[in-house]
């Protein structure tokens, strides 16, 4: 019998070791990215003349939103036939050197999120934003997981806190601010209805003007830790979905909203990014 009792014990110590072995794992690879590496090698792109370009990157090392990155690359393809853009997509960073970035109009991290650029190639963006290229981000890309001051800074404006979890996908009205570039308000109503995982910050965005919002006091903000239950922090009832800013010469654009593969079916939602990508577009 005692030795029954052993085996038992052992076994379900084991288990419980392994559980939490692999919950710290998963949670070091959202908040790092894991297993980090990087890409050099330049690939070898044929720009078309006639074309502006635009670079989907969609590398991942931290959380991979995979349904919405597989649903958002027809999507990209849709609006670039339509609008007479070039697309290349990729998620290798050795396309992130100053030669072949200055050949694109745009850089959109798709829901790319940890660590997915070294030293050299961040440098290599920020100079090709601040000369007057420009930088769209979506939804995961405002995570916590990048560890990238001036991206932060720059770009989201903003600290990550966490995202609801009970319920995790929930409605919300998304309204669109008045007194904003009317390139990106081109064609939006004045609001929609939106189901999404809704990102909360620390803090309002800094230094930006914001798109659209939502009322913070409508979702249900309560996270995967207890003491984050309940908490909207510095969001309040005006809580931002999609802003934007200049940076140096150049533009960048974020929108917390494009959890899932069916996001991507609001046609509202895609009328807000591609107003996006004809906003960096225009002088």
């Amino acid at each position: 019998m005692k030795k029954v009792l052993k085996i038992v014990f052992w076994s379900l110590l084991g288990i419980v070791v392994f559980l939490f072995a692999a919950g710290s794992l998963f949670v070091y690879k959202v908040k790092n990215g894991f297993p980090v590496s990087y890409e050099t090698d330049r690939p070898a792109i044929n720009f078309p003349a006639d074309k502006p370009a635009i670079l989907l990157f969609s590398k991942t090392t931290g959380f991979r939103h995979g349904e919405s990155i597989d649903a958002s690359k027809s999507v990209f393809r849709q609006l670039a036939q339509r609008n007479g853009w070039f697309v290349y997509e990729t998620e290798e960073g050795g396309v992130f050197n100053p030669d072949q970035l200055k050949q694109f109009k745009a850089v959109v991290f798709d829901n790319s999120t940890g660590r997915v650029l070294n030293d050299e190639q961040q440098q290599a963006l920020s100079q090709y934003v601040e000369a007057g290229g420009a930088l769209v981000g979506i939804h995961g890309s405002g995570d916590d997981s990048h560890h990238w001051p001036w991206y932060q800074t720059n770009l989201i404006g903003t600290t990550f806190s966490h995202h609801p979890l009970n319920p995790q996908l929930q409605q919300a009205k998304v309204q669109v601010d008045a007194n904003v570039d009317s390139t990106l308000t081109d064609q939006l109503p004045a609001s929609w209805t939106h189901t999404d995982e809704w990102y909360v910050f620390l803090t309002q965005p800094k230094g930006v003007r914001v798109v659209s919002h939502i009322d913070g006091d409508k979702i249900i903000p309560n996270g995967n830790m207890l003491f984050i239950n309940g908490k909207n922090f510095g969001m309040g009832k005006y809580h931002p979905v999609a802003w934007y800013r200049t940076v140096g010469q150049g533009k960048t654009f974020y929108t917390s909203m494009g959890h899932s593969a069916a996001v991507w079916q609001d046609t509202h939602f895609v009328r807000l990014l591609e107003n996006a990508l004809r906003w960096t577009l225009t002088n």
